[in-house]
């Protein structure tokens, strides 16, 4: 099985390639480059490798949360070469990437920015401020990368901090969703934002009639 990996979610980029259990190549993208990178930095990992993509089993691609800009690029790039070769794609949340790492029940957690956390908790994605992690804290454990994130919940004693997700999660549970048939509908599949972007809000805002709450 031949994977191309993909994720465009957090302050780096990365894309990879993967033979059965192997990660056998992959390109770094720092700095939010990957909006310029991302389609040129793939074709050379094949190219190097001596694979076309219609030959790829499938691509992983990881669909959020995380910047908006990010998100989208990643996941435009995946349905792209999906739709020009025909290969499925196997769409995985950043947030199941990190509850991988642990093995069991564990509400996962990254830093949402103006003093919010993205959390997933068994199936559930959704926002959840601090007040709500220290409460669940009692009788969870809860699973972080981000260093603000270890800090903001530093008095706990139930988290774990684990290294960030990276090409061997991804092939992981790439690997657990193609041996199980489970594939993104490409013509549906879209970003995993948990919540809204600044213009979606603010749009909402403006369209609420004068004195609304």
């Amino acid at each position: 099985m031949r994977f191309l990996l993909i994720d465009t979610c957090g302050a780096e980029g990365r894309v990879a390639l993967a033979e059965d259990e192997r990660v056998l190549a992959e390109a770094v993208m720092p700095g939010r480059t990957y909006s310029e990178r991302l389609v040129s930095e793939g074709m050379r990992l094949l190219r190097e490798a001596g694979w076309g993509l219609a030959e790829l089993s499938a691509m992983v691609v990881v669909t959020g949360p995380g910047s908006f800009t990010g998100v989208r690029v990643g996941v435009s790039a995946a349905k792209g070469w999906s739709e020009a070769a025909s290969v499925p794609v196997i769409a995985v949340s950043r947030l199941e990437l990190l509850a991988v790492e642990v093995r069991g029940d564990v509400v996962a957690v990254l830093d949402a920015g103006r003093g919010e956390f993205y959390m997933r908790r068994g199936v559930e994605e959704r926002l959840a401020d601090r007040a709500e992690l220290l409460a669940l804290a009692r009788d969870e454990e809860i699973v972080v990368c981000e260093a603000g994130v270890a800090e903001a919940l530093k008095e706990l004693d139930s988290v774990v901090v684990v290294k960030e997700p990276g090409a061997a999660e991804m092939l992981r549970l790439g690997r657990e969703r193609f041996a199980a048939g489970v594939f993104a509908d490409v013509a549906t599949l879209d970003a995993n934002y948990v919540r809204r972007s600044d213009a979606e809000i603010f749009a909402k805002a403006a369209a609420k009639p004068s004195g609304a709450k």
